[in-house]
């Protein structure tokens, strides 16, 4: 018999190499290449089928047609909003987090709601049946003949029975505990979940079939497994959370659907996950009246506008280098915001060291964050406290101006329903034409402007 020929596959990034190399020539990586058999099977691409089921032809742009297809939707709300409206047929989902956040109980739940539409295969590489069993009851997963459970890793019996029984509905839990029979690399290898996903997909396409796939992750935080997984599905799911704390948050990074700014909150209770339709009583329930350093912010996850507290304390420092220390938002972010308020709102900030974090856990992206954040940092160092009643938005400029931002009558809106009486926007972002009733809107130009008005800074 002939040698079987290898060849070496980085684990982070996929690049291919005929040697072994401690570094990746690739990304970099150090340690990542693994070895694999290279398959000798030839493929008969006769009559070959594209991913639609269909015989693959060419087309006129102005010829193909469009159908509407329409979305299956869940019991949550919040994950039909990931999603971008609901579970699209015949897509491929990625569901990426670390272990025991809670990815097999949100899919466990969504199955058995997913159950009353259609029938659900859970294919459970890593607990058995009566493990489901027990962890369906305690979170009240209701008894269905339409919801099959599948404890098996060898994916020619897993597409066999996908087309014994025809379910609409597929969840693989997880991708790096499945197998392919032919393949002579270890189970979770590169070549084993390449090869795994590309079947599924296949299936996924070619039937109709939505399928659901669990991935574990890195130390890194990322989906483990080379980034062509990530590529390969429609959704790329996270789900983010804290140990200490009860809050989930689910993260689309990738979507072909909808939008991938869309963040949905839950709880994680002894019942399972419980939606939060509500983030900013959540975020600010705790929050104490007229505390220093402290200031909220009206920011924007997806297409919902959040309240959320920024908190900053500022210290003289004890070191030759002043500290710079956040959390839940960018380091530096923070120092920029510093050097602009030192040298337009003339605080000494060089010798102080600063602590900013985003109360509640959740991280702040959007620069229309940059206003409340001056706030708490000019607060906590004049010592003076910020109205309970106050918000603000706005990005800051290095020259100290504020720069218009989106939809500012949707966060004006949140802030009043929450009891606001005034809020701080950038003078650009509001038009005469704009008449906001039951709450104050002070419309600033400058950081100096906005600091003077809601601190009495002079």
């Amino acid at each position: 018999m002939a040698k079987a020929k290898t060849q070496f596959v980085c684990t982070n990034c996929g690049y291919v190499s005929q040697r072994y190399l401690g570094r990746c020539a690739n990304c970099g990586a150090w340690g990542t290449l693994v070895e694999e058999v290279i398959p000798t099977e030839k493929v008969d691409r006769k009559n070959r089928v594209n991913l639609a089921g269909q015989v693959a032809k060419v087309e006129r742009l102005n010829q193909v047609s469009l159908a509407e297809v329409p979305r299956v939707k869940t019991a949550l709300t919040e994950f039909n909003r990931v999603l971008g409206g609901g579970v699209v047929p015949g897509s491929m989902v990625l569901i990426g987090g670390d272990p025991g956040i809670g990815k097999s109980t949100l899919l466990l739940q969504v199955s058995g709601q997913l159950a009353d539409q259609g029938t659900v295969l859970y294919v459970s590489g890593e607990e058995s049946a009566a493990q489901i069993k027990l962890r369906a009851e305690r979170l009240g997963v209701q008894d269905n003949e339409q919801f099959l459970l599948y404890p098996e890793t060898d994916m020619a019996q897993i597409r066999k029975a996908i087309d014994e029984y025809q379910p609409e509905f597929v969840i693989i839990d997880s991708i790096q505990t499945m197998q392919q029979p032919d393949i002579a690399s270890a189970v979770g290898s590169v070549a084993q979940i390449r090869e795994t996903t590309a079947e599924l997909l296949q299936i996924a396409k070619t039937n109709g079939i939505t399928i659901f796939i669990v991935g574990h992750v890195t130390k890194e935080g990322a989906i483990a497994g080379p980034k062509i997984l990530e590529h390969m599905v429609d959704t790329v799911l996270y789900f983010e959370g804290d140990n200490q704390r009860s809050f989930r948050l689910l993260r689309a990074v990738k979507n072909r659907f909808g939008s991938t700014n869309e963040l949905g909150i839950f709880e994680m209770q002894q019942e399972g996950l419980s939606e939060v339709l509500n983030p900013s009583e959540m975020f600010l329930e705790e929050r104490l009246q007229d505390a220093t350093g402290s200031a909220v912010v009206v920011t924007l996850e997806g297409s919902r506008p959040v309240l959320v507290e920024v908190q900053a304390l500022v210290t003289p420092t004890a070191f030759g280098n002043a500290q710079r220390t956040s959390s839940g938002i960018d380091r530096n972010r923070v120092t920029l915001l510093m050097a602009v308020l030192e040298k337009r709102a003339n605080l000494l900030l060089q010798n102080q060291d600063a602590y900013v974090r985003a109360a509640g856990g959740v991280r702040l992206n959007e620069p229309a964050v940059d206003l409340a954040i001056a706030v708490a940092i000019a607060s906590s160092y004049q010592n003076v406290g910020t109205r309970a009643t106050d918000a603000f938005i706005g990005e800051i400029g290095l020259t100290g101006e504020l720069r218009r931002i989106p939809r500012v009558k949707d966060r004006i809106a949140e802030a009043k329903k929450l009891g606001f009486k005034r809020i701080f926007v950038p003078k650009n972002s509001m038009t005469k034409q704009d008449k906001i009733t039951d709450i104050q809107v002070i419309a600033v130009g400058t950081l100096e402007e906005a600091l003077q008005v809601a601190l009495k800074i002079d």
